[in-house]
């Protein structure tokens, strides 16, 4: 009889503990579940949610980090979302900035659309792909205490790194932030940029 699989960790418990000691980084979240999870965790002005941009947040997150050299950034995206855009992270490992980490909270299934069984389930490593893409450090993370052992990872380490966070696929209760595309962007470039946002 095959060995059962662990149910996963609390996707909620994770993304505050990610969350927890973030200062001045700058968080792109990818669609559904990552988004609620981020917005779960608290509200930022620094969040920048993303709604209805599947596959799109590896890339935004990559043009934030090339923009802003000097800050961190965190992308915090679902396992269905990454599938979707894994080619981003050819492109990312090739640019290789030093201040870029993913974070992927991957139940093994497409939560949007119903709750399909995903390629993860199914035995697709996306900490493999990122590895072979040629980043510095990819890893997936199975326990709490593993996904604690990663933050100065993710904080300090010389990047591009990538982490594939196990989480359970019970639902967590949803919690949507502001969903006005217009008003997330003008709201994080102003926290990002101050007055030089206007110009």
């Amino acid at each position: 009889m095959a060995a059962k699989k662990p149910a996963g960790l609390d996707r909620r418990k994770v993304v505050a503990a990610l969350l927890a000691d973030r200062g001045d980084a700058l968080v792109v979240t990818g669609l559904g579940s990552p988004t609620y999870d981020t917005f779960a965790a608290g509200d930022h002005d620094l969040n920048f949610y993303l709604w209805g941009a599947m596959g799109g947040a590896v890339m935004a997150g990559l043009g934030l980090a090339l923009a802003q050299p000097k800050r961190r950034v965190l992308v915090i995206t679902g396992d269905g979302e990454m599938l979707m855009g894994l080619g981003s992270l050819a492109t990312v490992a090739c640019e290789a900035p030093k201040n870029l980490a993913i974070a992927v909270i991957d139940n093994g299934h497409y939560g949007e659309t119903g709750m399909q069984r995903a390629h993860t389930a199914r035995g697709v490593d996306l900490a493999g792909i990122a590895k072979a893409a040629g980043f510095k450090s990819a890893t997936t993370i199975s326990s709490m205490s593993a996904a604690q052992s990663w933050l100065p990872t993710w904080h300090k380490k010389t990047g591009p790194v990538f982490a594939d966070i196990q989480v359970s696929a019970d639902p967590a209760p949803m919690r949507l932030p502001l969903r006005d595309g217009t008003a997330i962007k003008y709201r994080f470039r102003t926290a990002l940029l101050g007055s030089k946002a206007d110009k």
